[in-house]
């Protein structure tokens, strides 16, 4: 038989495009059409539907940078379309390659109720089905003007102005494509779904297959019955003969895929915090009346921040999303309050980001989420299996590792187990996408990828356009229809994810085990990125630690009215800005000014607190208390209380014969050279060298930093390639307070200063770093050279710590050239180590060298990420004045290294009263961290402790109460009791805890 095959195909796409699909509207009318536009930020929807229109054509330009305009459409059904399916046309001049990225709208009726929103591929709204004829049409549409910020095929990543309302301009960006009131013909549309799941199946066949060329037969007979000036006359009899393909089962051993219907909404990214609240009513809208129409269609939404905004500014659209709930078709999903970055937030931040979740959905619906949704965040920190287990979670779901540049993820369905021994049942769905179309070639590659073969068959695919969201449209649902049983394909079924999550537990319950983080090898600069994003975030955590336990402490010992109201909707906030689009820095300008904003209210409301509660606990005196938040003793002052503070010793600082000065405190003696740089750094205890010879620490280097593509998400390895050391110092000189050096230093267009000091007695070197940063799109660093042989380093996440090696004996290791860390990283030889903490920054690289002459040791070489200059998304990115403080601790173990990090994040407070402050909570070993007291967040009164091992060792602790505790009960981070586990042993107010290495403990104590 001669072979035809491509030239069928070639048919099947020219008659698809050209006749059909053109068919599935045969006969269109136009609206008229009025507009008002709405003056500054969107109006509410009464004000928009009263508003005075003037007329406005189809092809006219409108829609300025970030604007409103209300558009109202209007006419009349013809009387000859009575019995027939009428849809209202509506496109506001979409790109249909951009779903999501650029203009969308609302629909409502006059009386203002929602109806549905509007996208690049979900252009239409039904009129009536059928009509009688005659009936006037009214409609309103709240239309958005969203720039497009990042253009497409392939993605351009171009500065751009448009990124802040503040600079965008007021030039119109869209043109009234059409306003038409059309009949829809619901064969023609079916059987363009008929040909589009053939045509694609068959293009995934191999090209020697029968059943390739089964459909291709019958496809071509299907076509063969298409009156190319008669479609909507010949289409019944075109399906027919299509029947037959469509109806041959799967074979038995067919991938399973369970579809989730989904629409990734970035709480921030290339719009503003605001228009995110638009486009979560817009999505919900549509896939409420998406729900009702479609029998099989499940639809699921997390980040319950997206769910409350719907609540709060859009209560017609959450009263049909209310009963879609309780129908058990719109699902709750993830149980967090946004899908956050998981490597920044520190401990307490990610264990309230469940709480927050969970808490919405379990109050609003009585939905307890076993399921983590996380598809689109940057990696995952090793600490955070244990974090949803405590969670009372089970499952994860991710797809982002597979943007992976360097290796290939070995599973898409394993168990994940995290630093301290807790394994999660985790799915990466082998579709490779959140945003999953139903296209044949997204079902085959599923099944074609799937890496468990053999002893697992089941995936699932988050099904509808995201990231700007839109949701699943009936397209992707008729096709779904066609896949449910279909040979030579996956099968497809619409189902919940806790439905997908048991079922694929059950069918492969001992599947293999990754230990350790989930580390993307990609976005590593999101590290670094908008500096003062993240230095308001580090600051806002330990706020709220500092509010938390001394509004406790202050309530138990003095009734100081504990502020539940405030403290709750802070940690919203903070929250909410742990997006990961948010705290990675990968924003539109508007965002992180917005976001700064946003962390200095909440630096002045809870420093407002903490001063509140200090007084109360502090009294009416003159005595100097100093109040140490930190969880370890200081100074002579308790974890956890105040007292009058120790008389520290004195640091000496002196001139250095060859240039430059010595600062030393009889523990450490540091050499700062003419330079500015620290040439040694002496621990007199240890007789230990830190600094590697001929090497030279607080040594800033800049590098060239563009990146091949994701401009303020990348950092590609050869950027390595070209380094300026900054060895030039305008002047070094002794501080103001005699006691510290001075470094000031200018490159480019920007200026540092710092100021190196030695606490007396504390074997810390501090670095404060003031950067007046102008540069463009290069990377900043600061590099302490070690005298330290090491064959990995310890990274602080989430309640613990996780190791990475300084050496890339593997793919895997040279990956990691850019890794996170909170508030320290720690290297050592057995007996003697050093530790290098900070104050604000996340970004770091370890490396390693063996010196060619002299003693040929191994340098290890710290370096701290301090800023970039990306120009995309935002042109002017992290310019302007940056504050870090850094310490250098030579011969730190990792306690050390845990205690410092904490002490340089928790200044002590000092305040003026009567009497010392015992702490609310002690513990008696310092590998037992105590990362959270407060009260528990149902009033009940009881005090809430948490508290794990830091070490990475067994531990023995003995807790102590400074009140009369009733009982203990160990509680999940929802503060409720945890079944199965023991109390922990009472003498009186003293508790006796044992703890595994990492483990992570909530005490509930109520007072008696």
């Amino acid at each position: 038989m001669h072979d035809d095959r491509e030239l069928v195909e070639a048919r099947l796409r020219r008659v698809l495009d050209e006749r059909i699909r053109p068919a599935v509207h045969p006969e269109s009318v136009p609206l008229r059409v009025a507009v008002w536009h709405a003056p500054g930020e969107p109006v509410p929807v009464a004000r928009g539907l009263a508003a005075e229109h003037a007329p406005i054509e189809v092809g006219a330009r409108w829609g300025a940078p970030w604007g409103t305009s209300w558009f109202r459409v209007t006419g009349t059904v013809p009387d000859r379309w009575a019995g027939r399916t009428v849809e209202a046309l509506l496109d506001l001049g979409f790109d249909e390659n951009l779903p999501g990225f650029q203009c969308e709208g609302l629909v409502y009726r006059p009386d203002g109720t929602p109806v549905k929103g509007l996208n690049a591929r979900n252009q239409w709204v039904r009129v009536g089905a059928p009509v009688r004829g005659g009936e006037e049409v009214c409609l309103h549409v709240e239309a958005a003007s969203n720039p497009v910020i990042l253009e497409h095929h392939p993605f351009l990543f171009r500065p751009t102005p448009l990124g802040d309302k503040d600079t965008a301009g007021s030039e119109p960006r869209y043109t009234l494509t059409r306003m038409d009131l059309a009949v829809f013909d619901g064969t023609v549309w079916q059987l363009v779904l008929d040909l589009e799941v053939l045509g694609e199946l068959m293009a995934e066949l191999p090209v020697d297959s029968a059943r390739r060329w089964e459909i291709l037969r019958a496809v071509e007979r299907s076509l063969d019955a298409v009156d190319l000036h008669d479609v909507n006359g010949t289409a019944a009899r075109a399906r027919d003969l299509l029947t037959g393909v469509l109806a041959a089962p799967a074979v038995a051993s067919a991938h399973r895929i369970s579809a989730v219907g989904h629409a990734h909404i970035d709480s921030a990214w290339l719009w503003p915090l605001r228009e995110t609240v638009r486009k979560v009513a817009r999505t919900a809208a549509n896939m409420t009346a998406l729900v009702e129409d479609e029998p099989d269609f499940v639809f699921a939404m997390s980040q319950a921040q997206q769910w409350a905004w719907v609540k709060e500014h859009r209560p017609e659209v959450w009263a049909r999303v209310k009963e879609a709930v309780a129908e058990g078709r719109f699902v709750p999903t993830g149980g967090m309050w946004v899908e956050s970055d998981t490597n920044m937030p520190g401990s307490e931040a990610m264990a309230r980001q469940f709480v927050h979740g969970k808490r919405f959905f379990l109050d609003e619906f009585g939905i307890e989420n076993e399921e983590v949704w996380l598809p689109d965040t940057f990696g995952f920190a090793a600490g955070l299996p244990q974090i949803i287990r405590a969670a009372g979670a089970r499952w994860l779901l991710t797809q982002k590792i597979s943007w992976s540049q360097t290796n290939a993820f070995p599973h898409h369905t394993f168990r994940w187990e995290g630093i301290d021994g807790t394994r999660i049942f985790t799915h990466f769905p082998p579709v490779d996408t959140y945003n999953c179309s139903m296209r044949g070639s997204e079902i085959a590659h599923a099944a074609r990828n799937f890496r468990d073969k053999g002893r697992a068959r089941h995936s699932l695919a988050p099904t509808g356009w995201g990231d700007g969201g839109g949701g699943t449209t009936r397209e992707m649902v008729a096709k779904a229809a066609r896949l449910r049983d279909l040979e030579g394909s996956a099968t497809v079924v619409w189902e919940t994810p806790r439905a997908f999550f048991e079922q694929a537990e059950a069918d492969y319950p001992d599947p293999p085990v990754w230990v350790g983080e989930l580390y993307l090898e990609l976005h590593r600069a999101t590290l670094t990125s908008q500096a003062a994003t993240k230095r308001g975030n580090r600051r806002s955590e330990h706020l709220l630690r500092e509010a938390e336990l001394w509004s406790a402490t202050a309530a138990v010992r003095t009734g100081f009215p504990y502020p539940y109201e405030e403290l709750d909707r802070i940690w919203k906030t903070v929250l909410l800005h742990q997006f990961h689009d948010i705290l990675p820095g990968s924003s539109i300008a508007w965002v992180h000014r917005e976001a700064r904003a946003a962390y200095a209210r909440v630096a002045a409301e809870l420093d407002g607190i903490v001063d509140t509660a200090q007084r109360a606990l502090a009294g009416e005196g003159t005595r100097e208390l100093v109040f140490n938040a930190a969880p370890h003793s200081r100074g002579g002052i308790p974890a956890g209380g105040a007292g009058a503070p120790d008389r520290p010793g004195a640091t000496e600082l002196s001139p250095r014969a060859a240039g430059g000065y010595v600062l030393g405190d009889g523990a450490l003696r540091v050499e700062v050279d003419s330079r500015g740089l620290v040439v040694s750094a002496y621990d007199v205890e240890a007789d230990r060298e830190t600094i590697a010879p001929g090497g030279a620490a607080n040594l800033l280097q800049l590098h060239p930093d563009l990146p091949n593509r994701w401009d303020a998400w990348d950092v590609d390895r050869f950027y390595r390639n070209t380094v300026t050391d900054l060895t030039d110092a305008d002047a070094v000189t002794p501080g103001e307070d005699g006691a510290s050096v001075r470094i000031v230093r200018s490159f480019g267009a920007s200026r540092v200063t710092q100021v190196l000091s030695l606490p007396p007695g504390e074997r810390r070197l501090v670095v404060d770093t003031e950067v007046d940063w102008h540069e463009t799109e290069k990377f900043l660093k600061l590099a302490f050279p070690l005298d330290v042989h090491a064959e990995r380093y310890a990274s602080e996440t989430q309640f613990g710590h996780v190791f990475r090696p300084t050496h890339t004996n593997t793919s895997w290791e040279a990956a990691r050239f850019e890794a996170c860390n909170h508030r320290f990283v720690h290297l050592e030889e057995p007996g003697w180590g050093v530790a290098v903490v900070n104050d604000s920054t996340y970004g770091h690289d370890v490396t390693r060298t063996v010196r060619t002459g002299g003693d040929r040791g191994t340098t290890t070489t710290v370096r701290v990420s301090l800023l970039r200059a990306p120009r995309f998304p935002d042109p002017e990115t992290d310019q302007g004045v940056h504050r870090f403080r850094h310490a250098l601790i030579p011969g730190a173990g990792i306690a050390d290294a845990v205690r410092e990090g904490w002490r340089i994040n928790l200044p002590e407070r000092r305040v003026t009263g009567a009497c010392d402050v015992p702490p609310l909570v002690a513990v008696d070993d310092d590998a037992v961290v105590v990362t959270a007291v407060k009260l528990a967040d149902d009033g009940s009164g009881d005090v809430v402790v948490r508290f794990h091992e830091a070490h990475g060792g067994r531990a023995r602790a003995t807790l102590t109460a400074g009140f009369r505790v009733a009982d203990a009960t160990v509680a999940d981070l929802l503060e409720r009791p945890l079944d199965g586990r023991e109390p922990p042993v009472r003498d009186g107010d003293r508790l006796t805890v044992r703890l595994r290495p990492f483990e992570l403990v909530t005490l509930r104590l109520r007072r008696g």
